[in-house]
């Protein structure tokens, strides 16, 4: 792994102080001397990154945002989160804090605010905006994605101001990703706040929709939304008030570049856009999208950089079925029997995924650990291979011995038809041609599986539906981001989480899904790496035996950007945990 998190062992008596604002390191940047230059040259010209996004946002809103969102990604990512992680240090930096202290037994972290902290609308970030932030994210009727990060086994973690200018988080006990917390946590617009103190939770979920304008929005990050066009474009513009604490070694203001814009496109169009020199950063999907823009940069039709095969991703692509099913009692039963999706598993033929999705470029993946994070990845992690024989072996245990006229297999007592229908999001060509693949070797077999793409934000609201009957049956996605220190994923490991997808009833169903619990919190409070890493393992163990997520492949990352586009990493730094540059410190040539 590139790097591990120093564990609060390692921290107990650091202290991080540096000086107002904050430098972002020359070194992080490629290209650090051409863009002073031209700044110091006087000819800057307005500079706007084009980009394209799969979808447009289903809200503005972060605390109920769950999947991947331009508005709240760049806010989340870029925002005044209080420490931040570079490229180059496996040590967190202050950030939009000053500094930082972490007590000796490792139950309290104080935080002090860096001055001149500012919101887009010019506002003072106060103390009391992180504090909102607390309130609301540990709020059960908000339901917001942060929730359960707030707790240890039920026990909570604990936000407080020491003084107008400090904040301590307070730990029930030691917490080995008790820095990533610290670190991601950011302030909430005062506009907010004001609704949900007077107004409660509901009032504040109804907060900015797509339907707001965007001048009414308020954000800490280095741009905020101009306009937005449903199903066509995102044009972002630079806040000047990052400027004002966030600055290059020679005391240039942030971000360099004074637009964003992101193009709404499927992945083909995504392609064409960027061959025909439309959009400006491009990662390819596979080989063939990374051949076919080398043609197209030796025929001299495209000047741009092409990084092949970089690493593998850090993102999980998997299937999943809902064990929440109650208009339909026996298909219920069958997804929720491990044995049928252990068969399935053993149905997925991920070499031929890797083949004709990836064009070889890509891993068969088998736990819910990206494997780019080599420390924590189980080798020996439980692989239900690629085996039809194997698979019928388990159907039939569980009453699957026949087939019917149509060659699908049958539960002759419950005369009914082993059959499901796998969803992906419309527009993601990768994962319609996976599930399609997967439902042909399925239907090979006798399991009869249609496959339906439909718009990402329906399916969404459907994933995120609660309850003992929820409107799906199987969907195929990826998650991707988390932390880089194990455990991770409080929201998706955890029973009562919101992104425990194929049980949404708020408790665990199996002894599995409680073991797994109790792994990850005893994960949490353990703060030797070697120790950490064996009950990764086993969690990654009972994952994958109990198999309610079924992993597919993991691709290996290309990038790709116009040579006009300056401001990546050094060679060394572009990997995909850390990605190919600083959207902060990217400019136009």
């Amino acid at each position: 792994m590139k790097r591990l998190f120093t564990v609060l062992a390692a921290l107990a008596f650091g202290t991080a102080v540096f000086a107002q604002p904050f430098v972002w390191p020359d070194i992080w940047n490629a290209d650090a001397q051409e863009i002073q230059e031209l700044i110091a040259s006087g000819d800057k010209p307005t500079m706007t990154l084009r980009d394209a996004s799969l979808s447009g946002p289903r809200t503005f809103n972060r605390f109920v945002s769950t999947e991947s969102n331009d508005v709240v990604d760049i806010e989340e990512a870029l925002g005044a989160n209080l420490l931040i992680l570079g490229p180059d240090s496996e040590e967190w930096r202050p950030f939009a804090a000053s500094e930082y202290v972490v007590a000796e037994d490792g139950t309290t972290i104080d935080v002090t605010l860096r001055d001149g902290l500012l919101w887009s609308d010019g506002t003072p970030i106060t103390i009391d905006d992180y504090l909102a932030t607390y309130e609301i994210e540990t709020d059960e009727e908000v339901g917001a994605a942060a929730f359960d990060g707030w707790f240890i086994e039920g026990d909570p973690i604990t936000v407080e101001a020491l003084d107008d200018n400090t904040l301590r988080f307070n730990f029930p006990r030691p917490d080995r990703i008790a820095l990533t917390l610290v670190a991601s946590h950011l302030p909430t617009p005062p506009v907010l706040t004001e609704v949900y103190r007077n107004e409660g939770a509901e009032a504040l979920r109804g907060m900015w929709g797509t339907e707001t304008d965007p001048s009414e929005l308020v954000f800490s990050a280095p741009w905020v939304l101009e306009s937005y066009s449903p199903d066509e474009r995102l044009i972002f513009t630079r806040n000047p008030s990052y400027g004002e604490w966030n600055v290059d070694e020679a005391g240039n203001p942030l971000p360099y570049l004074d637009e964003l814009t992101y193009t709404i496109a499927d992945q083909q169009a995504q392609l064409n856009l960027y061959l025909a020199g439309e959009i400006d950063i491009y990662n390819p999907a596979n080989l063939d999208e990374v051949g076919t823009i080398n043609l197209a940069v030796q025929n001299g039709d495209l000047d741009a950089t092409v990084l092949e095969s970089v690493s593998p991703v850090r993102s999980s692509s998997f299937f999943s079925f809902n064990w929440n099913l109650a208009s339909d009692p026996w298909k219920q039963e069958v997804f929720r029997d491990a044995r049928f999706r252990q068969a399935m598993s053993h149905l997925t033929p991920r070499e031929a995924i890797v083949e004709l999705v990836n064009g070889g470029a890509a891993i068969p993946a088998y736990s819910n650990v990206y494997q780019v994070l080599d420390f924590w990845y189980n080798p020996d992690v439980p692989k239900f291979t690629y085996d039809p024989e194997a698979a019928l072996v388990l159907l039939e245990e569980i009453g699957f011995t026949e087939t019917n006229s149509d060659g699908f297999l049958v539960d002759p007592e419950a005369d009914r038809v082993l059959e499901f229908t796998l969803v992906t999001n419309a527009g993601n060509a990768n994962r319609e041609q996976t599930i399609q693949i997967i439902a042909d070797a399925m239907r090979e077999v006798g399991v009869n599986v249609e496959t339906q793409a439909v718009d990402f934000n329906l399916l969404v609201d459907q994933l995120l539906s609660t309850g003992e009957d929820r409107p799906w049956e199987s969907f195929l996605l990826s998650l991707s981001g988390g932390s880089r220190d194990w455990p991770f994923g409080t929201n998706t490991a955890t029973c009562s989480g919101n992104l425990h997808f194929y049980n949404q009833t708020g408790e665990c169903l199996t002894d599995a899904e409680r073991r797994m619990e109790e792994i990850f919190f005893t994960g949490r409070q353990t703060l030797d790496n070697d120790e950490a890493q064996q009950l990764a393992y086993e969690f990654q163990t009972v994952q994958a035996e109990l198999q309610p997520i079924i992993y597919t492949v993991t691709p290996l990352a290309h990038f790709s950007w116009l040579e006009r586009v300056g401001g990546e990493h050094p060679d060394e730094y572009i990997n995909t945990i850390d990605g190919s540059r600083e959207l902060v410190q990217t400019f136009i040539r």
